[in-house]
């Protein structure tokens, strides 16, 4: 029984254009040593950040320490209080690797417009998850590299546009990565890895558990508007998040997506309600779902999510196969294993877990330094849909099939955004809900 590693695979070459190869010294750990001094003018990476909460933030910090010509060229977000923030933080961490002067700096729902006009290369994509169609499909038209939180939408009509617009980076030859963390975690690589490989066989069964507790509100003030407090408690909001099963739990139904070889299942029926939701910072999101997802060979995948407090938490993940099992605990402590029926020594990782956040974005600057092509359209849309057929067969109470999910006409997002007064949100009842 042959037991290898998985590599990350890329596709034919890319034309670099401005890019020139750094001479750079790159440490063991894959993390560019802090030389930026040393980078010359054509050496350098123009990063644009658009939504500077925490995870943009974040995601714009791991830039920088990909590689030493990676500069901060241009913020954006919606809100000045957030950018400030974000760009105090960086700043106080990166010095002169932050360049993003007062004229480079902008605040409005347009902010992407002039961010990707500012002379960025790339574009680091972390609003809130509703806007994020149109903010990718405006990116991959002006011939950026992409990195895009997950989800990238939060109905069928915004990830079908994902859809076409990942395939116009491909060809275009742009580099686009995703958000899904754990598809660049050591351990979930080499174990998912194995099972990709047949040493589970065929697989019958997944299960996969996402148990945490609520996330923080934000208070209505009287100077904000219904947008205002819709954007400030945006988890909280199906439009903006997608609910709990596509914004946070998709971790979770990527992780089934990838056990089950990216192959999408043929229905999904499911649970799903707000027991202990409360008050309007709550939005019209659920608080739990439980899917059954049928695929066409007889597999089933179980996935139970929660965002409950005083609970026990979980984030786990069991595949079986013809041949053994697998377990993965994502949170610590670490553990990713294969058990096999024949009795055969077992699989366990044992090799280090560097953040896989920072690996992310050591593998995109490092593709387009050696000109690989990187693409996550493919699977990261799958996974996506395979939450929202999650969400709306749990909103709706019905079994809900695959081909019904893509072809779905069903918007949730608003055409024009803007600040002002919004529709009062209806909270789904499952029964009554109308799935389309």
């Amino acid at each position: 029984m042959k037991h290898s590693k998985s590599e990350a695979s890329s596709d034919d070459g890319v034309d670099r254009r401005v890019f020139v190869k750094t001479a750079a010294a790159v440490g063991a750990t894959g993390l560019a040593m802090p030389v930026w001094g040393s980078a010359t003018a054509s050496d350098r990476i123009k990063v644009g950040l658009v939504g500077c909460g925490g995870r943009g933030t974040g995601a714009a910090n791991q830039a920088i320490n990909a590689d030493p010509g990676v500069m901060l060229w241009a913020m954006g977000d919606v809100y000045e209080d957030r950018l400030k923030n974000s760009f105090n933080g960086l700043k106080n961490q990166h010095g002169t690797r932050v360049m993003v002067g007062d004229e480079r700096r902008f605040v409005g729902f347009d902010a992407i417009d002039k961010v990707l006009d500012s002379g960025v290369d790339v574009i680091i994509l972390a609003t809130p998850p509703g806007f994020r169609p149109d903010h990718l499909e405006k990116s991959v038209a002006a011939g950026k590299h992409v990195f895009c939180e997950k989800p990238m939408a939060t109905d069928m009509p915004g990830l079908r546009k994902v859809m076409e617009t990942a395939k116009k980076a491909k060809a275009q030859g742009t580099q686009l990565m995703s958000g899904f963390c754990w598809r660049y975690a050591a351990p979930e690589r080499a174990v998912y890895g194995e099972i990709n490989d047949g040493a589970l066989g065929e697989i019958e069964s997944v299960h996969s558990t996402y148990h945490t507790g609520p996330l923080g509100t934000r208070a209505r003030t009287p100077d904000m508007t219904d947008m205002d407090f819709q954007l400030r408690n945006w988890q909280h909001v199906n439009w903006l998040s997608g609910d709990i099963i596509v914004e946070q739990a998709v971790h979770s139904v990527d992780k089934m997506n990838w056990a089950m070889g990216n192959r999408p299942p043929v229905k999904a029926t499911a649970l799903g309600g707000r027991g202990l939701r409360e008050g309007a910072e709550r939005g019209d999101v659920f608080d739990h779902f439980a899917v059954v997802y049928e695929w066409d060979n007889g597999a089933r995948g179980f996935l139970t999510c929660r965002q409950v407090p005083n609970c026990s938490n979980d984030n786990t993940d069991w595949i079986a196969g013809t041949k053994g099992i697998g377990f993965v605990n994502g949170w610590a402590p670490r553990q990713s294993n294969l058990k096999f029926a024949d009795g055969s020594k077992e699989f366990r990782y044992r090799g280090g877990t560097p953040n896989m956040y920072q690996t992310e974005h050591n593998e995109l600057f490092k593709a387009i330094r050696d000109g690989e092509l990187l693409n996550d359209g493919d699977w990261m849309t799958q996974s996506v849909a395979m939450g929202i057929l999650g969400r709306e067969a749990g909103y709706s109470g019905r079994t809900i099939t695959w081909d019904e999910i893509m072809n779905s006409q069903k918007s949730i997002v608003p055409e024009d955004p803007q600040f002002g007064p919004m529709p009062p949100l209806e909270i789904p009842a499952p029964g009554v809900y109308k799935f389309s």
